[in-house]
């Protein structure tokens, strides 16, 4: 039964984590870059819900819903005025403008709220479900994340796969001067996928914040990296390897936390991430593609 606990436990963190890639995933397989500022929208969208559910007073639908539309809003700025002007710069140039992006969201999070930790009250409520006599008892929070990971890889598949704005995507994705020249507007496409990732990274910030309820300026810089690591672990630029490198990372942390040790676990993680890589670089769903020189 501590097994299966442990397993529940590691799922719904691993779902978190597929959320979160799947924003990176989204990002890097349309527009070829690596957004290391996801992880601060994370934060920023458990900032905004906070924000509306204890200082307004409005009910946690509604500051998840305020959390998305600013995070949507973010996304498409953060890409207009940090990454589009770099679009045909060196990828170095992008890394770092990228980590600069990151380290402004975090100091204008420590100017704003402070660097002192603020609980934040869960958005989901209602009794824990018990089973087996209740010696297995999954909190909600569990069940809306679980579910609201595959409801969210589902309708990107679909998304991507039957929609106009998607074929468009995998074009730009494909080739971007190919793309624009059958009329495809390629900076509109790549603005609507960093929409995507970063109202993704609000859901998986509000989700984070009411499975651990500590809020603070550093709070998505960890989940964002290890999300990174899932969606490297998957294959990045697959949504399926995003969701399945999401739930794997997860579990893999909380059984390290659990049989090995809670000091080591995050190191035990990014050691297997390295051993996968070593036998498949591309990821357990990535393809390999051949550059041309």
């Amino acid at each position: 039964m501590s097994f299966l606990n442990h397993l529940i436990s590691g799922i719904s963190l691993g779902s978190i984590y597929a959320i979160i890639a799947l924003g990176y995933t989204m990002v890097y397989g349309i527009a070829k870059m690596l957004n290391f500022a996801h992880g601060d929208v994370i934060m920023v969208g458990g900032y905004m819900c906070f924000c509306a559910t204890t200082y307004l007073g409005w009910p946690a639908w509604m500051g998840v819903v305020l959390a998305v539309i600013v995070c949507t809003a973010l996304g498409v700025v953060i890409e207009r005025l940090a990454y589009k002007p770099l679009r045909m710069a060196p990828s170095l140039a992008v890394l770092i403008t990228a980590i600069g992006v990151s380290y402004f969201l975090q100091n204008a999070a420590l100017l704003i709220w402070s660097s002192n930790p603020k609980t934040f009250t869960s958005v989901v409520t209602g009794e824990a479900l018990s089973l087996f006599g209740g010696q297995m008892q999954i909190s909600k929070v569990t069940l809306v994340a679980i579910a609201a990971c595959v409801v969210i890889m589902v309708a990107l598949m679909l998304f991507t796969g039957k929609s106009k704005v998607g074929t468009a995507m995998r074009a730009v994705s494909e080739d971007k001067g190919a793309a624009q020249l059958m009329g495809i507007n390629v900076n509109t496409t790549i603005s609507i996928t960093f929409a995507i990732g970063s109202g993704l990274a609000a859901i998986a910030g509000v989700l984070l914040c009411s499975a651990y309820p500590t809020l603070m300026p550093t709070t998505g810089s960890l989940p964002g990296i290890k999300a990174f690591t899932a969606a490297v672990f998957g294959g990045i630029g697959s949504i399926p390897g995003a969701f399945i490198g999401g739930i794997l990372l997860g579990i893999i942390e909380i059984f390290a936390k659990a049989y090995i040790s809670t000091q080591l676990s995050d190191a035990i993680v990014f050691a297997v991430l390295i051993v996968v890589l070593l036998v498949k670089p591309d990821g357990l769903l990535g393809k390999h593609v051949s550059e041309k020189v």
